[in-house]
């Protein structure tokens, strides 16, 4: 069946979701904090990893066509935080396809998501995001909207250099995305890899920790907006450095493995 663009413009059902602090803590685990990090990793005046916001921002949308799962990566993601995230809560969000693109050996699906505060309507999460889905193109559509990004011709003002940890995909996959991409051998096999490989948006989280502490003071307050585009697998155990350039409160960035190989590209943050 090929894909659904009916689909196109339609909001989802609204879908709830609640978290709890161990939550927010186990997230942490996931994405690499330590005990340098107990702010967002203990309970003692916890706070909340900005990247957490991907997370309460997913549904289950409409769907848009049948298609071999082991087909289908995460291409890009982006999110804009209205406030901050508290250690605990529950937002309901509503998802709708924005677009569906052709680039030739596969298709791009644009996703954007709106998470509210149950109890006050408040808006909380903006989040956008798409996935590519290979063998899905060449249909003869739009291939999508174009993005201006350029990499500064200056050395970066800041790099971070973060490592992962061999079993880095099963301590994250407990937040809640059991994709057996991430922890099945078999699995992974199928969709050419030849072992699990790391969950974009674990990479996307340490990112996150990384700008964190580089540009907005370690204050998640000040932490606005994020979005980037990925652009290689990682495997657990590969270290992350994190490139960043800043331009007053505006931030741009990429994040790359040991031997220079790209795995977030056209990244750009906003802090206060």
């Amino acid at each position: 069946m090929p894909l659904d663009h009916s689909v196109i413009g339609l909001d989802g059902e609204p879908q709830e979701r609640s978290w709890t602090a161990k939550d927010t803590m186990l997230y942490a685990l996931g994405v690499g904090a330590g005990t340098s990090e107990l702010e967002f990793a203990t309970e003692k005046k916890q706070r909340v990893l900005p990247t957490f916001a991907v997370l309460i921002a997913q549904s289950r949308g409409r769907r848009f066509g049948d298609f071999d799962p082991a087909m289908l990566v995460h291409a890009e993601q982006g999110f804009e935080l209205h406030r901050e995230l508290p250690a605990a809560g529950s937002v309901r969000t509503t998802t709708k396809v924005t677009g569906i693109y052709d680039k030739g050996s596969g298709a791009l699906v644009a996703t954007e998501a709106r998470a509210v505060d149950v109890e006050t309507g408040e808006l909380v999460v903006s989040s956008r995001s798409s996935v590519f889905i290979r063998g899905e193109g060449g249909f003869g559509g739009d291939r999508g909207p174009r993005d201006d990004w350029t990499l500064p011709d200056r050395a970066p003002d800041h790099k971070v250099t973060y490592g992962t940890r061999p079993e880095q995909a099963l301590i994250y996959r407990l937040s809640g995305d059991y994709n057996p991409l991430h922890s099945d051998p078999e699995f992974a096999a199928r969709a050419g890899f030849d072992r699990p490989i790391l969950h974009g948006l674990c990479t996307y989280g340490v990112t996150g920790r990384a700008l964190l502490h580089a540009v907005a003071g370690s204050d998640p307050a000040r932490f606005k907006a994020m979005s980037g585009r990925f652009s290689s697998p990682v495997f657990p155990g590969e270290s992350l450095t994190v490139s960043i350039w800043v331009d007053g409160t505006d931030v741009l960035f990429r994040t790359a493995k040991d031997d220079g190989t790209v795995v977030i590209d056209r990244g750009r943050a906003v802090v206060a």
